[in-house]
C-alpha cells in the first residue's frame, strides 16, 4: 500500500482512496500519499477536511506541497496543524522550500496561541522581508527574531532595537553590534545569558581578554574572538583542550606555517566549520585561501561552495580527503566523474541515490555494459540507471543476489509486466513492485483491495 501511495502513475480516483483512508486506525493516511507535488484540488479539499490531524499535520510540513496549498490550513481548528504550518517543512540540505506568503506567516504571528508563534518564529522559511519587518512588531520574540537580518536592517531600525524596552531585544542587539563596540561587549560579559556570544563575538579589551584566559572560561568561544589579542592566541595554540587548539587552528589572521604548527585533531567528523569560510562560500579571495589551505577543516569547507572556480575546483578533486570530495559532490554541479564515483562507492545508501539521479554530472550511458556483472552489488546497481538497459537485463537484475539491486531493478518501468505482477507477491521487492509507474491501474486497485482500503 505505501508503495502504491508513492507511485508517480496513481490516478487521481486511487490516491483519493488512499487519502480518505486511516491507517493502522489512527495514523492518518500513507504520508507518501500526503507529500505529493502537484496535488490536485480534489485531494488538496480531502486533505484539508480530513477528520484526522495527523493527515492536516502531514500536509503542513510537506516540502513539495505549494505554499498557497498548505496556506489553507491557516485556519485549522488544530493549534497543533497551524504550528506545523508555522514551521512548515524539516531543514533538508538538498531540499529546497518555497516560503509561506508574508500575509500568511502575518496571521500566525497574531494566532492566539503561543505555539503557533513561536513555530513561526523558528521556522527557517520566513522570507528576509517578512524576518526584517518584526522588528516594529508589538511582540518582543517577534522583534528578537528581526535582530537575526541585524545587517539588512536601516540604522535607524537598528537604533530602535539597540534602546527596545524589553530587555531580550536589547540583549539581541547589543550582541549583533557587539563586534564594533568595546563598551556594549565589556556590558555584555557581565550578563551570564550573554557571556559565551559576547566572548566569542565581542571587541574585547586586553584586561577582560586576560582574565577569560586566566579563568579558563568559555575557552572555545574565546578563540574564535577575532580581537583576541595575539599573545593570547599563542597561548591558546597550545592549550591541554585539543578542542581549543583546533579552534585557533581555524583562525582567518594565521599564516599557513602558523596554522599548521598548532597541534589539533582532525577526524572524518571534527569540528564544524570556520565561520569566516562560512560567511565566505561566494567569496573569491575567501575560497582562494581556504581550499589552498593544509588545514582539511578548511578544505572541507571550501567544497561546500557551489562557487568554486574551476581552478580550486580541480585542486579540490584532487583531494585525499574524503570528506572534501563528498562535500564536492554534495555542492557543486561540476564535480567531476572520477569524484562522484569515488563517493557514491565510499556512502552507498539514500546520500549515492539522490546523487545517482538528480547530480547533472553523473553518469548513466555505458553503465549497463560496464557494470552489469561486476561482483559487487553497489555497482550492478548502477547498470539500472542507464537508459540502453534492456528489459531483459532489468528482469534479470530483478533476481539479482542483493535486495537492493532486486529493489531498484523491480521498481523501474522497463521491467516485463509478468515479472512486475510476480514481484508484488515478494516481501523484499512488494514496496519497488507497487511504486513502479509501469504498474496497470487494475492492479494498483488490487492492491488496495488487499489491504483493506475502502473503494
Amino acid at each position: 500500500m505505501s508503495g502504491v501511495a508513492s507511485n508517480p502513475a496513481l490516478p487521481t480516483r486511487l490516491l483519493l482512496r488512499l487519502l480518505a483512508h486511516d491507517e493502522n486506525g489512527g495514523d492518518g493516511p500513507p504520508r507518501s500519499a500526503v507529500h505529493r507535488a502537484a496535488l490536485p484540488e480534489s485531494a488538496v479539499a480531502v486533505i484539508l477536511a480530513h477528520p484526522n490531524p495527523y493527515a492536516r499535520i502531514d500536509f503542513a510540513v510537506s516540502a513539495p506541497a505549494a505554499p498557497e496549498q498548505r496556506a489553507r490550513l491557516a485556519d485549522d481548528p488544530s493549534a497543533e496543524v497551524r504550528a506545523a504550518l508555522a514551521y512548515g517543512p524539516g531543514r533538508h540540505p538538498r531540499t529546497k522550500v518555497a516560503p509561506l506568503p508574508d500575509s500568511v506567516c502575518a496571521r500566525l504571528l497574531d494566532d492566539p496561541e503561543p505555539s503557533v508563534r513561536a513555530a513561526l518564529l523558528n521556522s527557517p522559511h520566513l522570507t528576509a522581508s517578512f524576518a526584517a519587518s518584526l522588528a516594529t512588531h508589538h511582540d518582543p520574540a517577534a522583534r528578537c527574531r528581526a535582530v537575526r537580518t541585524w545587517d539588512s536592517l536601516p540604522p535607524d531600525r537598528r537604533a530602535a532595537l539597540s534602546a527596545d524596552p524589553a530587555p531580550e531585544v536589547r540583549r539581541a542587539a547589543a550582541l549583533r553590534e557587539c563586534p564594533r563596540d568595546a563598551r556594549l561587549t565589556a556590558e555584555l560579559l557581565r550578563d551570564p545569558e550573554s557571556l559565551p556570544e559576547a566572548l566569542r563575538r565581542g571587541l574585547l579589551g586586553r584586561a577582560d581578554a586576560e582574565r577569560f584566559v586566566a579563568e579558563r572560561t568559555h575557552l572555545l568561544a574565546l578563540a574564535e574572538n577575532p580581537s583576541l589579542p595575539a599573545d593570547l592566541v599563542d597561548r591558546l595554540a597550545v592549550d591541554p583542550d585539543e578542542g581549543v587548539r583546533l579552534a585557533v587552528s581555524l583562525r582567518p589572521e594565521l599564516t599557513e606555517a602558523r596554522r599548521m604548527a598548532i597541534d589539533f585533531p582532525v577526524g572524518q567528523g571534527a569540528g564544524e566549520d570556520a565561520e569566516w569560510v562560512r560567511d565566505g562560500l561566494a567569496d573569491p579571495d575567501v575560497l582562494r585561501r581556504a581550499a589552498t589551505s593544509a588545514h582539511p577543516l578548511l578544505r572541507r569547507a571550501a567544497a561546500k561552495s557551489p562557487h568554486l572556480p574551476p581552478d580550486l575546483l580541480r585542486l579540490l578533486a584532487e583531494d585525499d580527503d574524503r570528506l572534501v570530495h563528498t562535500h564536492l559532490a554534495l555542492h557543486h554541479p561540476d564535480t567531476p566523474v572520477e569524484v562522484l564515483m569515488n563517493v557514491y562507492t565510499w556512502l552507498g545508501g539514500t546520500f549515492s541515490a539522490w546523487m545517482t539521479t538528480t547530480h547533472p554530472r553523473f553518469p548513466r550511458e555505458g553503465l549497463a555494459a560496464r557494470y552489469a556483472d561486476h561482483p559487487e552489488g553497489i555497482y550492478r546497481l548502477l547498470a539500472v540507471r542507464d537508459p540502453a538497459a534492456t528489459p531483459e537485463l532489468i528482469e534479470r537484475l530483478s533476481r539479482d543476489p542483493e535486495v537492493k539491486v532486486r529493489q531498484e531493478a523491480t521498481g523501474d518501468p522497463r521491467l516485463p509486466l509478468a515479472r512486475l505482477r510476480e514481484a508484488l507477491g515478494h516481501a523484499d521487492v512488494a514496496y519497488a513492485a507497487a511504486a513502479n509507474p509501469a504498474l496497470p491501474e487494475d492492479e494498483m486497485a488490487a492492491v488496495l483491495d488487499r489491504a483493506g482500503v475502502p473503494g
